[in-house]
């Protein structure tokens, strides 16, 4: 028999720990938008996220003999944060464990309550898969991040205080999506008292287990999750949450990395504070919504439901925001090589700022040229490269292709003729100390590096370009490599930003 989530979310024990968090107007975004735009502000609780509110309702609702056993948890972040705040509220012993990967200034806000902290593994599975097996040894107390129904009812009351704090009908709202906790605890509450109201899950384009799993009817676990947004980066949903999303949620929405910089960006400047990736999720999928579906006048509800953010990923963030909202055109173009042209170049561009310029003398006939320019959205990017073609200057357009973005614009440098037989992969290497050897020593000796280009950009992996010169005989012990390395990695040799800056 499955739980009346109604009655348990309004017997919910959350506000021993968590703040009624408001439910605040977006008037720049609703302007743009041409919708009413609130933000649900959980990025105020104490613990700068939703979380507290699911891990102390389970909690408390625990025997004093178990909580006198203590609690365990694995987490690399939020939900680590709000179990040990619970712990310490409840005065019970707290272990979380997590990913030897996870930050320092995240273990360091675990232990800072109190909780002891066990650092196993590279990934959250492996930290899960020890924490299971010290939960018997030490008989102590799983509290599942979202696959529970006392934690879904502790998020549950985040819908509970939308309904009752909107001055309006409410025609959607938008939640984030990792393992499904929180909007099956919004969902089971708005669904049972406004059902005419949509429920719209996001998920980032490379996290997006729940929308593959509602497709398919069963639940997929995903080969290997991005982790921009690591608050959601879930390879499997829960069943619980599977089984209520199925009934409760009317669709999802896929965003990308440059959507979501786009989000954080705009609720900084709507409000001042910094979302982390996954809380500024909601955000971008409403934004999203009104431009797909071109809905006017409605009442969008975002709930931004997490600020556990490292400072060094706001370059990253910040590089990234004005091409995620469409303001930013990324293009290369081919101009003749003789005086003038430069000048000639900068005359069509017209009154535009120019926000990036890229060239080296490559040739001397044509010379190609990597510029970011401001615009005003996609239509506008359009018009100028219609405009450039016209005038003769030959154009692709880069706004969209994630290796120009994330490496050429750093590289620009001309063309290498020794560089014989190169291929050019993108990689995605573990953040830790060790990935890079172990890259160099799975490589046969004698495939030599033409090209190597790593940047930090403060996220839990490294983005990596590698140019490796193989002859074509030896193709298939390479792809054998590719295979045994285990690195995510995408084959960037036909990309047009590579022949024209590098190739």
């Amino acid at each position: 028999m499955h739980p009346d989530y109604l009655e348990k979310i309004l017997k919910a024990r959350v506000y021993d720990v968590a703040i009624e968090t408001p439910l605040e107007a977006a008037p720049i975004l609703s302007k743009r938008l041409h919708n009413a735009l609130l933000l649900k502000r959980e990025d105020m609780q104490p613990v700068f996220s939703f979380k507290l509110r699911g891990a102390y309702n389970k909690m408390a609702q625990l025997s004093p003999a178990s909580l006198k056993r203590g609690v365990i948890a694995a987490s690399a972040g939020n939900h680590a944060q709000g179990v040990a705040l619970a712990a310490q509220r409840l005065g019970c012993k707290a272990v979380i464990v997590m990913p030897v990967t996870t930050p320092r200034i995240k273990v360091d806000a675990v232990l800072a309550r109190g909780a002891e902290v066990v650092l196993v593994g590279d990934s959250y599975d492996e930290a899960y898969r020890h924490a299971l097996k010290l939960e018997t040894a030490r008989k102590l107390t799983f509290v599942h991040p979202y696959d529970d129904p006392d934690v879904i009812a502790g998020q549950g009351t985040i819908g509970m205080e939308i309904l009752r704090q909107a001055k309006a009908p409410i025609d959607a709202i938008f939640v984030a999506i990792g393992g499904g906790g929180l909007i099956s605890g919004i969902a089971a509450y708005v669904k049972r008292l406004r059902p005419e109201i949509r429920i719209i899950g996001v998920q980032p384009v490379d996290s997006d287990a729940m929308a593959r799993s509602l497709k398919a009817g069963r639940r997929v676990r995903l080969a290997q999750v991005g982790l921009f947004a690591d608050g959601v980066a879930v390879k499997q949903v829960g069943k619980e949450t599977f089984r209520l999303c199925k009934q409760l949620v009317d669709e999802i929405i896929l965003v990308d990395t440059d959507e979501t910089c786009a989000a954080i960006k705009d609720v900084f400047e709507e409000t001042r504070s910094i979302l982390e990736p996954a809380g500024a999720l909601a955000i971008a999928g409403a934004k999203a919504y009104a431009e797909r579906t071109g809905a006017r006048g409605q009442t969008l509800v975002a709930v931004a439901c997490g600020a556990n953010t490292n400072f060094d990923r706001l370059r990253f963030v910040a590089e990234r925001a004005e091409v995620g909202e469409k303001r930013e055109a990324i293009l290369a173009v081919t101009i003749p090589e003789r005086p003038g042209s430069y000048k000639k170049f900068c005359a069509t561009l017209g009154a535009r700022n120019v926000t990036e310029f890229n060239y080296r003398i490559a040739g001397s006939k044509e010379a190609h040229v990597f510029v970011g320019v401001e615009v005003h959205d996609r239509d506008e990017t359009g018009r100028l490269i219609r405009k450039l073609r016209r005038h003769g200057l030959k154009t692709i357009d880069l706004s969209e292709n994630e290796m120009a973005k994330l490496h050429v614009r750093h590289l620009v440098g001309g063309h290498a003729p020794l560089a014989k037989n190169e291929l050019l992969y993108r990689f995605e290497f573990p953040e830790r100390p060790g990935a890079l050897m172990r890259f160099l020593n799975s490589m046969r000796p004698d495939w030599n590096i033409s090209l190597f280009h790593y940047r930090n950009h403060g996220a839990d992996y490294g983005r990596v370009l590698v140019g490796m010169q193989v002859p074509p005989k030896e193709m298939p012990q390479f792809r054998r490599f590719l295979h045994d390395l285990g690195y995510p990695f995408w084959d960037e040799s036909e990309n047009p930003a590579y022949k024209l800056f590098l190739g």
